[in-house]
């Protein structure tokens, strides 16, 4: 137990290293890159707020190669100091050395999703929106509710939120579809229900339609007047609509089922989030998988030789391990891949394969 303590120590202390070594490098690069995207007039305060924002969410996406260079620089380590000579002389194989370390890594994955997840939704969420805030930009906003979906569009001068019961896949399609429109002011102009309300280039049409005039009629329900169809200006597009649900990691672990379940009530297939809802669940699979794949190049005696070609070899497998991955994600997104086996199988195949490998170069 005390050796197990200490390698697991060895090696969260490994990962920091490694982590500290990134901060330094990411944070100056994002301050650059936040300064050419709001522009220098803003000042470095907003450049700096905007840098720490989205600093979790690019550790976040690295956190598996955090993991595999930490085992890397633990067991490079225990070789050069023959630790590693001594675990394994005193009767442990290669397996049971490596336990700890993945063990650590599996709760790691789980410290991530239960704690890390709901920080990196609420950064990238105020990142989004303080980012759109110091570049004028136009807000659009889509919301899916038990109530339906919730739309918004306009300019600085008018304002229409737009709410429908249902919709299709990419929300070009509405039906029992209501229109809000408000002034520069923030007063309701007018109303208009739509059984159906069709996205076209920089319009809705809309049937079977009820208009109520808010502004100018003393009795607006006198005033409503009845038409088959109707063409509302907009600024929206399709490709707009589907951006604007944001990222899936904008939504904490905790809300992503209901949030799932909504999107599906609205009309929407839900792939994206769906996808990613077993992809942070299979998080602590793939940091194990990263553990061993580091492992089962570096647990050997620096004596031996080869040592940068077998660190060369185990960064290899695990960018390769991260890129099946991450092209699977892509399939599963657009269909063409059940979604359990894009998010589970990359990373069970990984733990098999090194596995496989730690049993061929076992001699304890």
């Amino acid at each position: 137990m005390i050796l197990h303590l200490y390698l697991a120590r060895r090696f969260l202390r490994a990962i920091g290293i490694v982590t500290a070594v990134f901060v330094a490098i990411l944070l100056p690069l994002d301050l650059a890159e936040q300064l050419r995207r709001i522009g220098p007039g803003q000042g470095f305060g907003p450049v700096l707020e905007l840098a720490l924002l989205n600093l979790p969410g690019s550790l976040y996406e690295m956190i598996p190669l955090f993991v595999l260079l930490g085992t890397l620089l633990m067991f490079l380590g225990l070789a050069r100091s023959s630790e590693l000579v001594v675990v394994r002389a005193s009767g442990r194989s290669a397996l049971r050395a490596a336990a700890s370390p993945v063990i650590v890594g599996a709760l790691l994955g789980v410290a991530v999703i239960a704690v890390l997840n709901p920080i990196v939704a609420a950064t990238e969420q105020q990142l989004d929106m303080r980012t759109a805030r110091y570049r004028g930009a136009e807000e659009r906003t889509v919301s899916v509710s038990s109530e339906g979906l919730w739309l918004r569009q306009g300019s600085a001068s008018e304002q229409t939120v737009i709410r429908a019961g249902a919709t299709n896949s990419d929300g070009t399609h509405l039906f029992d579809a209501t229109f809000f429109t408000f002034d520069a002011d923030g007063r309701l102009t007018s109303r208009v229900n739509a059984r159906q309300a069709l996205l076209v280039e920089g319009a809705w049409d809309l049937t079977g339609v009820r208009r109520w005039p808010l502004d100018t009629a003393q009795n607006p329900e006198a005033a409503a007047e009845s038409l088959e169809t109707l063409s509302l200006a907009s600024t929206l597009t399709r490709e707009q609509i589907r951006d604007s649900f944001g990222k899936p990691e904008t939504v904490p672990i905790y809300e992503l089922p209901a949030f799932i379940r909504q999107l599906n009530q609205a009309g929407f297939a839900g792939l994206q989030h769906r996808v990613w809802l077993q992809m942070e669940l299979s998080s602590p699979l793939m940091l194990a998988a990263m553990v061993l794949i580091g492992a089962g190049f570096t647990m050997r005696h620096t004596r031996f030789g080869k040592t940068g070609i077998m660190v060369l070899a185990a960064i290899l497998l695990g960018f390769g391990t991260f890129f099946i991955r991450s092209f699977a994600q892509v399939l599963g997104e657009s269909g063409q891949l059940p979604v359990a086996l894009v998010a589970w199988t990359p990373p069970i195949a990984a733990i098999l394969m090194a596995l496989a490998l730690l049993l061929h170069t076992e001699d304890g």
